[in-house]
């Protein structure tokens, strides 16, 4: 089985690739994936393949039946939205639409599922139970397109017994995979601070309830949230990265608006984390005179890989890239959606290299010069295909 899925990934290689410079060059922004959706519906019914589409909106599913059908479920996803970014790399690719642009690799991801969709569809007299593909919209925008997957029932009829994501990873060299048991990554959540005070001419502060002034005590203050209340085995970070202020030289403004973000992988101390922060913050303005008005949108949980799942599935990496190829990860404190469904379901989120520094391809995530070494995807398909099949003969 796995020559014959290297041998199908390798045949499979251009088209992939194909398939990922259509999704580039025309992206979509998170829950606006019309198109994209229309695109691989079309994909899987030319393989052969009913979709469900139009779950949550703009995602859709599809069943791949190999023998006995029922014996064993795996899920596998893909995210498919693109980013709010200008792309600036000058490429045959390059996106057609302006200010939007697949700068986390999701068009890499969804072209990959697709090469796994044909590959087992190859396959499928020659393993038993179903996998069930997920390609799913809104990833990088709240609420999450997982979550809304998730309430239309995408881990139901039938249900997984695990799920399997990848995703991009500019700092690994292509060829490489990576993986990380347990805590993985971080849970998102936005604050969003108003402080209030009484302004006026910045030469007369004792007529004054300065909201600069209490503003600045509120963000250092708060810094020992972390330091001194956070469990010590806990990663956390809290970040403010707005602070306006909108006054002049010589004139203090009525109000400060700050926004910043609280990031944790244990959602006990982030419910608390939270409590302390809104109750410090009220607290300092009032001891200085004026208010604060804190809101927190909760965003994803954090991501947590089931250890025995991810034992096992690294094992099967190592047979299908060698040991060499197969390396460890960091904790990473940005946030990924793929959190709601670990949080559910047994799950593994895994790293798949796209970096070649000989061809200048070593830009992070998220910038407008982002772009991976593209025979990443004929890894990603044929790997993911592998440890689809070999999950299913747990």
């Amino acid at each position: 089985m796995l020559d014959s899925i290297k041998s199908l990934a390798h045949q499979y290689a251009a088209d992939i690739v194909n398939t990922r410079r259509h999704l580039h060059a025309h992206p979509e922004l998170s829950f606006q994936e019309r198109n994209t959706a229309r695109f691989v519906a079309d994909q899987l019914k030319a393989i052969g393949i009913t979709p469900q589409e139009g779950v949550a909106d703009t995602g859709l599913t599809a069943l791949i039946e190999g023998r006995n059908p029922s014996s064993r479920v795996i899920a596998l996803r893909a995210d498919m939205d693109a980013l709010p970014i200008h792309e600036a790399n000058n490429v045959p690719y390059k996106s057609t639409v302006e200010g939007v642009m697949h700068a986390c690799g999701h068009d890499a991801h969804t072209a990959s599922l697709l090469g796994v969709a044909r590959i087992l569809h190859v396959l499928r007299d020659q393993f038993d139970g179903t996998v069930k593909l997920v390609f799913q919209p809104g990833e990088e925008k709240a609420p999450g397109g997982a979550s809304l997957m998730i309430k239309e029932g995408v881990l139901e009829n039938p249900t997984p017994a695990s799920m399997i994501g990848q995703h991009v990873a500019p700092n690994i060299p292509v060829g490489k995979i990576g993986f990380r048991e347990g805590m993985y990554m971080a849970s998102t959540d936005e604050l969003y601070l108003t402080v209030r005070g009484k302004g006026g001419h910045a030469a007369m502060p004792d007529n004054l309830v300065d909201p600069v002034l209490i503003a600045s005590h509120i963000i250092v203050a708060l810094q020992q949230i972390i330091s001194r209340n956070r469990p010590p085995a806990s990663p956390s970070v809290l970040s403010f990265g707005r602070f306006i202020a909108d006054g002049v030289t010589n004139v203090i403004p009525n109000e400060v608006t700050i926004q910043g973000t609280f990031r944790c992988m244990n959602e006990g101390w982030r419910a608390e984390g939270q409590r302390r922060m809104v109750k410090l913050a009220e607290g300092i303005a009032e001891a200085m005179g004026g208010s604060c008005e804190f809101t927190i949108v909760n965003g994803y949980p954090f991501l947590k890989n089931h250890p025995e799942l991810t034992r096992r599935i690294r094992a099967q990496a190592v047979e299908y890239m060698g040991a060499d190829n197969v390396v460890d990860l960091d904790l990473w404190m940005a946030g990924e959606d793929f959190a709601f469904y670990s949080q559910v379901v047994d799950s593994c989120f895994y790293r798949l290299g796209t970096r070649n520094e000989s061809r200048g391809i070593i830009s992070g995530v998220h910038t407008p010069t982002f772009d991976i070494d593209e025979a990443a995807l004929e890894t990603g398909a044929g790997l993911m295909s592998w440890l689809a099949v070999r999950e299913l003969m747990v």
